[in-house]
């Protein structure tokens, strides 16, 4: 496939969402327009529906391997549906979150066999990985105090009204996971957005993406 596939990692409240959208705007100044941005749950219609189940405030039931489960679920369904179609014609695929995700929150913060969770997501991607990761990083408590200002309580989703604990388990397991592999890149994210995004664009450029 010609098209390239970049993810993007990070804490709750990193700004993935801004990062990307504005990485968007830098790259079309360029001329480089075959651009597809997505996210993780969700980026098709029948990933989208599952993504409402797992958020959802009102699921404070769900045992952690149904939620492990439903992820690589959505996984499979966008991988087919969005992500290998756009690859495929050529295009640049941004995505917010991807299999890193599922290990530092249902792995690591969660506590489930780390192994495990790689087994259920290998069985759903069939190996298909991002060629680089940008992991945005942030202190737990900066990320969740922007999901405040910027949607109020009320409307945090069901993962970030997870405890304090729970969100520095998972931003060190992105850091750990980024120790341990070339394809992940931590981004300073306290950073203003574009900043952010310009070192991001070095980074494509360096590793000849763009």
């Amino acid at each position: 496939m010609s098209g390239k596939f970049i993810t993007f990692e990070g804490p709750d409240g990193s700004g993935k969402t801004s990062v990307i959208a504005r990485i968007i705007e830098l790259l079309n100044d360029q001329g480089i327009t075959e651009i597809v941005s997505t996210r993780e749950p969700g980026g098709s219609a029948i990933a989208e529906r599952i993504r409402e189940v797992i958020l959802d405030v009102n699921h404070t039931e769900m045992d952690s391997r149904t939620e492990a489960l439903l992820y690589a679920a959505a996984r499979r369904q966008h991988l087919v549906e969005r992500i290998l179609p756009s690859l495929q014609e050529g295009k640049l695929v941004l995505c917010d979150r991807f299999v890193d995700s599922s290990l530092a929150y249902q792995g690591i913060a969660r506590g489930i066999d780390i192994e495990k969770i790689w087994q259920i997501n290998q069985f759903a991607i069939e190996g298909y990985m991002p060629v680089l990761t940008f992991l945005l990083d942030v202190p737990a408590e900066v990320g969740l105090e922007r999901i405040y200002k910027a949607r109020g309580e009320r409307q945090y989703d069901r993962l970030d009204q997870e405890s304090l604990s729970f969100h520095q388990k998972t931003r060190q397991a992105f850091l750990d996971f980024a120790e341990q592999s070339d394809r992940i890149v931590v981004v300073d994210a306290t950073q203003s957005i574009d900043d952010v995004a310009k070192a991001c664009l070095v980074i494509l450029k360096e590793r000849q993406i763009i």
